[in-house]
């Protein structure tokens, strides 16, 4: 962010918090409130009026060319008492929100001077659901369909209950491995609506992603009219007076009584069919609520009838049973344990002379659409309360859940019937259910009923997903804002159903959804697998029961199920995707979604430095690249190159060991004579490196000084996107009490040379302190977060936690607002904030207390000890300067504007901070603070006096700056 002026702010001003509503001024009740009013200042006799945090935009560009003026364009404008950071946004609620990429709307008419930071006109949130109804029923509806009641038991007939409990278990693991990996991704980040194709999108990049959604969107369709043609197929067995055309009548063949089976009329299938998918469009029309109300009515009756099935079982009669209805006996058990697959008619009825062969690999083209409905949650991800939450909980209940009931019907169905029963009552559910047939035909039509409203609800919402991310333009007219209902891609869903409802053939549509289904959980174990893999520090899934290898199992799985049930029809749905993948990457428009193929190329480093373009990496594949400055005030030992807690510090920015650091140091002189020293000095310090066992390069930079030294190297450093992000330095301690007075000025070079640059900057303060791997600590990791750094203090923390020498400690995040800021509106923001960005931390928000210098001199005398010392040393070093007479000027050359006033200001900010370091983080492992930028027309020696404040007897801080991108995301 640019460093600009300090705008107006109003006393009846009021900021929008995230969910619409205005803050109220804090009282001195607030819980969040921490006033910072142990030490008062010197004396003074100006009053300072209050100001807001200011918000992100609200900066001029021209702020550092010279004092603040004491009256702005519109009038007398507000001093703020973080005058120091003010050059920067300070962290408030809208600085938060611009991090997530919420667009923060301008004023309608934008003036110099006027604040931009109220917005009107918030929409109504949409409707959001939990756990239970937003993911539970949804998958239960969807697995619990038609193949449980009128196929199931026709399987375990023909397979036998051993084959049977294999097929089950080999379907049932291949979706639970695939709920693993989802609820892995899922938990990695909000998630905006698309469900599965929105995580394997930005997992795989765009291309993968939308070939392998839009494959996913066919396959929910169809499998609406799969749900669809089971509903009718039922109703009309139920009740066969219904049927319009003349039913088909089979013999059947093989029994010992010849007994004729009567078949709906595919007519009848195809007219009822379309009225029904035509009247599940008008309750998805109705949008999320009255899904919500009608899903109960649909899941409810599903499992009343799954209750009457068993307690049928358990209390069918041997004595006066119905034809081939055994009651649960071990015979039947022991006759139907083995296979016996046959030939049967289109209709499934077994025929020797029938057109269709059984074995093993069609019924699990056959049975998987049982336990598909997984991604039903997933697909509704907009509308979820918390995804995070939601989707694993939810989805993992519905998976193992619907298992554990196929394993045990496996074994009732095929103890409590004959095999010829089991392969010719298509309806054997319904035969052997207490007290009445007509209570499961009822659960069985709103069982697939429901299922087909979920499919019929989730497949637009993809649609319309990948519609609004707007990579390709044939699929504009099914854009949606986010609050609508997707009303045009809902009708061209239901046409497709229709189309398939035609067909009506169960047999025929089952192979081709379970292979648009296989794909999609294949690739969202890819996914998972691949982000697993690189563990870049952006992953870091609240999910923590997963691990690479089960993501690839799942998806070797996935494969293998698909060319078991049928290569042409495996072959046909990856040559479909791999079309689109192709029109994508020609007609797609382009799309950084820091997908995961990018994060692997960045460890490939110089084979993958093309492919990674000149672009700055999104947040997700950011990793930290440290330039660690070995030399820069003090003495090293006698053969050591650099210091050793500097080699210990830079391995503590990585994650897991990945990443790369690059160790700098300047020889002083010219650069012919001391060509060959540098050689070996850089022998010297790669050999420590190695020894260190840090993952970095070494680099000798000869120049005729340090601060010219340290400017070649800023600009040049790095190749492509390997070039260092972050420059990391001790502090100067020396410098008072070794009285080296070109310090100041070669460090305030050092830290402006890096605002130029646009590198972050990490300064150890107590380095000698700083521990060693085998060095456990205990306590907190405080972080100061004054300025938004887009984030690099929280991931510095989060790194640091990942070490096993900060792994016991806990997170304290202070957040230093002004005093008329809504702490706790603050507060809660921060901890959504964090909550999304899957970051443990203690938030306490401290607000300034307005002060007034001269005013109050009542203080203590130790407690200004060192701000009055700075203020005489300030005041000597005025002295000298005016003494000489000429117009005084800085380093670059520019005249030198100091405002004494200012400078007792500045000076009190990092007084009242270091105070406030002092009373809640003495005893804390590590304390991270914003690094403040050095104000231009000041002098080097003032801001070492400032910092020197701000240090004052804390043993361990690490003062940060970021730079102008965001280092961490919201978003998987």
């Amino acid at each position: 962010m640019d460093r600009g002026d300090i705008e107006e702010s109003g006393g009846e001003e009021e900021f929008p918090r995230l969910g619409g509503g205005k803050y109220r001024p804090v009282g001195a009740h607030d819980r969040a409130v921490v006033e910072m009013s142990s030490i008062d200042p010197g004396s003074s006799s100006s009053t300072l009026k209050n100001i807001r945090v200011v918000a992100p935009g609200e900066m001029g560009a021209g702020a550092r060319e010279g004092p603040i003026p004491e009256d702005g364009v519109n009038g007398h404008q507000k001093e703020s008492k973080l005058e120091l950071f003010g050059f920067d946004s300070l962290v408030n609620i809208l600085g938060l929100k611009s991090m997530t990429g919420e667009q923060i709307p301008a004023p309608s008419s934008p003036r110099d001077g006027e604040d931009i930071s109220i917005m009107q006109g918030h929409p109504k949130p949409a409707l959001k659901m939990g756990t239970m109804m937003g993911v539970f029923v949804p998958c239960l509806q969807n697995i619990l369909g038609i193949i449980y009641y009128i196929r199931f038991t026709w399987i375990v007939g023909m397979a036998g209950i051993g084959q049977s409990l294999v097929l089950v278990l080999l379907c049932g693991l291949c979706t639970f491995l695939t709920t693993i990996s989802l609820s892995a991704i899922a938990t990695n980040g909000a998630m905006k609506g698309g469900g599965p194709y929105y995580l394997i999108g930005r997992a795989l990049g765009p291309e993968v992603g939308i070939s392998i959604g839009l494959c996913f969107f066919l396959g929910n369709a169809v499998a609406g009219a799969l749900y669809v043609l089971g509903a009718v197929e039922t109703f009309l067995k139920a009740f066969p007076a219904a049927g319009i055309f003349r039913e088909t009548i089979t013999k059947v063949n093989g029994t010992a009584v010849a007994e004729s089976v009567q078949s709906p009329s595919s007519h009848d299938l195809q007219i009822y069919g379309i009225v029904v998918t035509i009247l599940l469009c008008f309750i998805v029309f109705g949008g999320v609520k009255m899904i919500n109300r009608v899903a109960p009515a649909f899941l409810l009756p599903v499992l009343l009838s799954i209750l009457c099935i068993f307690i049928g079982m358990f209390l069918a009669k041997t004595d006066d049973p119905d034809t081939g209805i055994t009651g649960l006996r071990l015979k039947s058990f022991r006759d139907n344990w083995s296979s016996a697959y046959q030939m049967t008619n289109n209709a499934g009825i077994p025929d020797p002379l029938g057109g269709t062969y059984w074995s093993f690999n069609e019924l699990v083209g056959l049975f998987f659409p049982a336990v598909t409905g997984i991604m039903a949650g997933s697909n509704r991800s907009a509308s979820l309360k918390d995804t995070q939450r939601s989707i694993p909980v939810g989805t993992l209940a519905a998976t193992l859940s619907t298992t554990l009931l196929y394993v045990i019907s496996v074994l009732f169905f095929g103890a409590v019937a004959t095999r010829d029963k089991l392969l010719t009552d298509r309806l054997l559910t319904a035969t052997v259910a207490w007290p009445l047939p007509l209570i499961v035909h009822v659960g069985i039509i709103l069982s697939t009923l429901g299922a087909a409203l979920q499919s019929l609800t989730g497949a637009p919402r993809l649609l319309a997903a990948i519609a609004n991310d707007d990579i390709l333009p044939i699929l504009n007219y099914f854009k949606v804002a986010d609050t609508s209902e997707p009303h045009i891609a809902t009708l061209f869903t239901a046409l497709i159903c229709i189309g398939c409802v035609v067909i009506g053939n169960l047999d025929l549509i089952t192979p081709t959804v379970t292979m648009f289904y296989l794909l999609c959980y294949a690739g969202v174990n890819l996914s998972c697998f691949l982000l697993d893999l690189l563990d870049a520090p952006s992953w870091r899934p609240r999910w923590k029961y997963h691990h690479w290898s089960l993501s690839f199992v799942g998806a070797s799985l996935c494969i293998v199920i698909m060319f078991l049930i049928s290569w042409l029809f495996t072959v046909i749905a990856i040559a479909l995707a791999s079309l689109i993948y192709k029109y994508v990457g020609l007609k797609g428009k382009a799309g950084d979604w820091g997908d995961g193929f990018k994060s692997a190329y960045f460890q490939l480093a110089l084979r993958s430095l093309r492919s990674l373009g000149a672009d700055q990496v999104h947040p997700k594949n950011w990793y930290p690249i440290p330039l660690v400055f070995c030399r820069p005030w003090g003495q090293l030992p006698e053969n050591v190159p650099c210091h050793p807690k500097l080699a210990d510090f830079a391995n503590c920015m990585k994650k897991k060991g990945r990443g790369m650091s690059i160790f700098v140091s300047i020889l002083d002189g010219d650069y012919y004579e001391c060509a060959e020293e540098a050689k070996e000095a850089c022998k010297q310090l790669a050999t420590y490196i190695e020894y260190k066992r840090c993952e970095g390069v070494a680099e000798i930079v000869v120049a005729p000084n340090m601060t010219e030294g340290f400017r070649g190297i800023i600009q040049t450093m790095g190749l492509g996107n390997l070039k260092p992000n972050i420059v990391v330095m001790r502090y100067p301690e020396i410098w008072r009490r070794e009285n080296l007075t070109e310090i100041p000025s070669t460090f305030v070079g050092i830290i402006n040379d890096c605002i130029t640059a646009n590198k972050g900057v990490v300064i150890i303060k107590g380095l000698e302190e700083w521990p060693n791997e085998y060095q456990r600590q205990y306590g907190t990791i405080d972080l100061y977060w004054i300025v938004r750094d887009g984030g690099l203090m929280l991931l510095l923390s989060q790194l640091l936690l990942t070490k096993e020498s900060f792994e016991s400690c806990k997170i304290q995040l202070f957040c230093i607002a002004e005093e008329d800021s809504d702490a706790e509106a603050l507060k809660a923001d921060v901890k959504k904030f964090l909550y999304d960005l899957r970051m443990q931390a203690e938030v306490i928000v401290v607000t300034m207390k307005s002060w007034d210098i001269r005013s109050e001199g009542n203080s203590k005398e130790d407690s200004l000890e060192a701000f009055d010392a700075a203020q005489r040393r300030i005041s000597d070093y005025l002295g000298e300067i005016k003494s000489q007479g000429s117009t005084p000027r800085l380093a670059n050359g520019k005249m030198m504007v100091v405002n004494e006033q200012q400078v007792e200001k500045f000076l009190y900010t990092m007084l009242k901070l270091n105070s406030t370091i002092l009373s809640y983080s003495r005893m804390a492992a590590v304390v991270l603070v914003s690094l403040p930028p050095p104000p231009l027309n000041h002098p080097a020696y003032f801001y070492m006096e400032y910092m020197d404040l701000l240090v004052e007897n804390v043993p361990r801080m690490l003062i940060v700056r970021g730079y102008h991108r965001d280092v961490v995301t919201l978003f998987t």
